[in-house]
């Protein structure tokens, strides 16, 4: 089977992009491999892509020729925080995914979560320390009991994340989060199935449900284990699913994303569904999910990496009118 090859009419308006990867955060060696593999998409999709690790090096943006637009493939602080899509809206260069305000809102767990919270979303009790307070942490646990997750507020690839199912396993966790991010999130923890929906376009992908033999769908589950189990059809009936999506979408669109995403999200044994976070730039590698749940909906990799990059397009249309 051919892979997708993008119309020469729409491969001349998206010009030359440039894919950025790498970074500077914990995600570097996962945001190297995801932005590989979208600028092998795109050349196979016939668009004129090159790829750039962005290291903060600005000039490396204004290059001759000049880019038209970029592929954000950026893990992780820098990349998913606001950071990047200022400098990029600086120098006047569309790019995928959402933007500053989105960016920022979804890569901090915490104001996630109070939003949604504001908005009668479901999603775990929640609190949160910025340094380590005894008579707060205690104070914490007994308003949500053990087990709990402990996890830097603002970090991805669920690095620095701990289920924890007492005091000392607690204290632990904590000291480990506040080495990685100066707010640490504590999380009544969901015992039960976990189900992560993408979105493109600003409309759900199918459902895609995740079984590992690890305490959570942790990095190395992510990213390392051939044990990791992705049901697809995800089990559940169809009306079940279609809510489920409605769900994500809302959940995204109530942090001010834009284009892309994903979101995880939880069931309890009372099937009830609580949302976890949402990823804004997603990976894109081997093991990675927006790419499988696009590919369950007839969608290969080179059509929904030309499909992302051509909402740059849209975007800007939507500003000049």
């Amino acid at each position: 089977m051919n892979s997708y090859c993008a119309p020469k009419e729409l491969i001349a308006k998206l010009g030359r992009v440039a894919v950025l990867m790498g970074g500077t955060s914990a995600e570097r060696d996962v945001s190297l491999d995801s932005g590989n593999a979208v600028l092998t998409a795109l050349q196979q999709a016939g668009v004129d892509a090159v790829g750039i690790d962005y290291q903060g090096d600005i000039a490396s943006l204004t290059t001759e020729p000049p880019l038209d637009r970029v592929f954000l493939a950026l893990h992780g602080r820098g990349g998913e925080d606001g950071v990047i899509q200022g400098v990029l809206d600086t120098l006047g260069i569309p790019y995928t995914g959402s933007g500053v305000m989105g960016s920022a809102i979804a890569m901090d767990k915490m104001r996630s979560k109070y939003i949604w919270e504001g908005m009668n979303l479901p999603t775990p009790r929640f609190g949160y320390v910025d340094e380590f307070k005894p008579s707060l942490i205690t104070q914490l646990v007994s308003l949500m009991g053990f087990p709990l997750a402990v996890k830097p507020a603002r970090e991805g690839s669920s690095i620095g994340v701990y289920k924890v199912n007492n005091q000392s396993q607690l204290e632990a966790a904590i000291e480990g989060a506040l080495k990685l991010d100066q707010q640490v999130l504590l999380e009544q923890w969901i015992e039960g199935d976990e189900f992560t929906i993408g979105i493109l376009a600003g409309q759900s992908l199918p459902v895609i449900g995740l079984k590992t033999d690890h305490a959570f769908y942790d990095y190395e589950a992510k990213y390392e284990s051939d044990d990791t189990k992705y049901l697809l059809p995800c089990g559940l009936i169809a009306e079940e699913e279609t809510s489920l999506g409605h769900l994500a979408e809302r959940a995204f669109e109530a942090l001010g994303c834009d284009g892309w995403g994903r979101v995880d999200v939880m069931r309890d044994s009372r099937g009830r569904y609580w949302l976890l976070e949402v990823n804004t730039t997603p990976g894109m590698t081997s093991h990675s999910l927006v790419p499988m749940a696009a590919q369950a909906k007839g969608l290969d990799m080179s059509e929904l990496v030309t499909t992302i990059l051509q909402q740059t397009l849209e975007d800007l249309n939507a500003e000049q009118s």
